[in-house]
This record gives C-alpha cells, structure tokens and sequence, in this order.
C-alpha cells in the first residue's frame, strides 16, 4: 500500500519477513524538522503516520510507514556545531579512530550523513583528505564553503561507485546518527563495502535499543528515524553485506547510543564485545512481546505525570518556557498536547531556528538569551539529551531561582 508522500513497510528492511508487530502509535503527526514561518503558519500542515512495529524473524525494531525523504531531509535545520557536547563527541572520536587505526596524513575519510561537516572538520584538522556525503542541500553547501566538501545527495550504492571512481577507497568510513534514516540497508552496506579499502573500517553510530526502552525515550522514535538498532539483526544485516562487526562500544550521547565497527569480510569468530552486548539484550527480554507492551503502557504513563504538572503549575499562573527546538522535543510536544496555551516560547541555539515556529503547535523558538531577561518560573527540558550541558550553561538562570522540568528517565523538577 502506497500514497505519494508515504509508503507502508510490508516486510522488515533487513531480513525480509512479512507480518511486523505494531506496538505503538504516536502519530499522525507533522514532520519532527518541519519549522515554520510566520507566513507558513496560515497554511495547510501536512501529517504523517508514526507508527512502530517489529520483526519477529530478526527483531529489528522499525517504522511500519516510510515518508518520503526528501520531505525531510532536503532543507534540514539540525547542525551538531550548535552544541559543544557534540562538537567535543566528534572531536574525541575523530582522535580515537586515527590513534586506534594509525591513519596516516592525506588518508581519504569520507562520513555519510555529513551535516554541516562537523565531524570531518575534526579529521582535516588532524590533516586527513575528507569527503561528505549529505542530501540536505542547505548544510551541504555550508560545510564545502567552510572547507569540507560535500556531495549534495542521498547515499546509494551507486553513488559509491561514483565516489571510488573520483576519489579513491577510503580507510575510513563513518556514519553517525544517519543509519538509522535510511530505508535500504542492504543497499547502504553495499555502497559502504564498494567505499572502504581492504583494510578499512566503517564506525556508525546510533540510539541503543536498550536505552531506548530502559530510560522510556519515546521522543527518540520519529519519521526521520527508520530503525531502532539492537545488535541481533545487525549482525543478520551485516552477513547479507559481506562484512562483519569487529566491535561495539557504549557512548553516552543521546541518550545513549553504540559506536559499531564494521569490516570486510566473515570475522573466524565473534568479538568479546558483541557476545556481551548480545547477552544484554537477552537479559533484558527486547525480543519478547511483554517488554513492549510495557514499553507502551510506560509511555502514556509518562504523558499522565507531565501533563498533570504542567497543568497544576499553569493554574498557579507560572510561566514555563521550553528548552531545545529539537525533533524529540517536536514529538513529545504533540504527542502530549503541548500548545502555546502551556510554553510562552521555546529557546534554542541554533541561529537557524530561531524566529521560526515549531511545527504542529506553532511555539515561537527564539534565542536563549531570553531566558536569563524574562526570568520564567519553569523551563521543560526537552533537549534532554544534552542535560549537562544546558544546566551548565543556564546555572545563572537556576541560581537566580529558575527551575528545570526533567523528562528523562523520569518526569522530576530540579
């Protein structure tokens, strides 16, 4: 079943099995990235399905409708250069990978998914050839303009002959945050197998499964983002590809993801690494029915609690701000019903966002500077995955008597 904008997943995306188990719906709503102007605000706001469902075969968990993705990714307006904890993620890992791998100068590092370059600004600096691969015209153009070039389109396997035929095989290849929004991932390993050199790696990075569910991180779960990785079937994806996991390790960013090393060829036997993350899965039942169903009844529990809070404090006549224009926040804000009747306005640091509106309920998103002037009783926290940072960086506000609405784990008021 089609329409023009949305196509319904009738068969998992890496294993091929019909008959995905649907377990929440949070949808239909607008586009998590989809900002307005003031004069977009009048017109129509298209909606689409959030729904996720899971494969019973290879347990990946997913979307069960595609919308198509140049709705979404063309113009985008999230860049990692807004946020220093990612600019010092991607520093740190940028430093790792050359240690761990001993790249040499001049080798070729090429990122899928590049944003504004940030990651591969990391890697030129250390004086390493970069190549960014990124479908949204409007970041694509500033990365190349600030050194980093940048190819403007969607990944494919056929781009990645085009690629090698120009620039050569890399050493290394990375993804972060990108996988996940890609609907052929047969064809995304193929693209990246034709990309790496022999001897070459490929490090992406996303959300972990497990803390997804764990920490209730429902406002994870968006239109841009296909699949919701746990180990067991990428190891299933990677033996359709032809390459193998060397590694996993745990990272903390966003709520807590997995950096996953992948190689060419079969492994003679699986890393240390995998087995344990493989036992942790086990451990905590994601395969079984149960842990969704719970999963589910979690997430309108947490709907409840905040809802709850936002309405007693509006009735006390408290003004509450938000914090962080971001896709997550985007999700939970219309999922619960978080109008501009409830936030005055949303602050965020991004340049590109403010003096925009957030799609769905249309909450103005200005500088963060406002909230130190306007001095507002509560601010939700809804880029909690940058917690630490923010609270640091507002501690003027908290020491004047400003308070924080958390989210995650658990909806409490610091």
């Amino acid at each position: 079943m089609q329409t023009k904008d949305v196509t319904k997943v009738t068969r998992c995306r890496i294993c091929g099995a019909s008959g995905l188990k649907k377990f929440l719906s949070l949808g239909p709503l607008p586009t998590p990235n989809g900002y307005l102007t003031t004069n977009q605000l009048k017109q129509h706001e298209p909606e689409y399905p959030l729904d996720i469902g899971r494969c019973k075969k290879c347990g990946l968990v997913q979307l069960t409708q595609i919308v198509r993705p140049d709705i979404m990714f063309t113009n985008y307006k999230y860049i990692p250069s807004a946020s220093k904890t990612m600019v010092k993620h991607f520093d740190e890992m940028a430093s790792e990978i050359i240690n761990e791998f001993r790249l040499t100068k001049k080798e070729l590092v090429i990122d899928i998914g590049s944003n504004d370059g940030t990651l591969l600004k990391s890697f030129k600096k250390r004086g390493m050839r970069v190549l960014g691969i990124d479908p949204a015209e409007n970041l694509a153009k500033i990365a190349t303009k600030e050194g980093v070039p940048t190819i403007p389109e969607f990944f494919t396997s056929k781009l990645a002959k085009k690629v090698v035929k120009k620039y050569g095989k890399a050493k290394v290849v990375t993804g972060t945050n990108v996988v996940a929004h890609i609907a052929n991932l047969v064809d995304l390993f193929k693209g990246v197998e034709l990309l790496l050199a022999n001897d070459g790696v490929f490090v992406a990075e996303f959300p972990y499964l497990v803390d997804l569910l764990d920490n209730v991180e429902f406002d994870t779960i968006y239109q841009e983002h296909l699949s919701y990785f746990s180990i067991k079937p990428l190891i299933y994806l990677m033996k359709r590809s032809g390459l193998h996991i060397s590694d996993v390790r745990k990272q903390d960013v966003h709520g807590g993801s997995i950096r996953v090393f992948v190689k060419k060829g079969s492994a003679k036997k699986m890393a240390d690494s995998v087995k344990g993350f493989l036992a942790l899965e086990e451990s905590k039942n994601i395969y079984k029915d149960k842990t969704y169903k719970e999963f589910a009844d979690s997430v309108e529990e947490k709907k409840n609690q905040l809802s709850n809070l936002l309405r007693i404090l509006k009735k006390s006549n408290y003004k509450i701000v938000g914090y962080g224009a971001s896709a997550r926040g985007n999700i939970l804000l219309n999922y619960f019903g978080i109008t501009n009747k409830t936030l005055d306005y949303i602050v965020d640091s991004t340049p590109y966002k403010q003096g925009l509106f957030t799609p769905g309920h249309h909450i103005s998103i200005v500088s963060e500077s406002k909230i130190l002037k306007d001095m507002p009783d509560y601010v939700l926290l809804l880029a909690w995955n940058f917690k630490d940072e923010i609270l640091k960086k507002q501690n003027a506000y908290r020491i004047k008597g400003g308070k924080f609405i958390l989210i995650v784990p658990d909806v409490e008021i610091i």
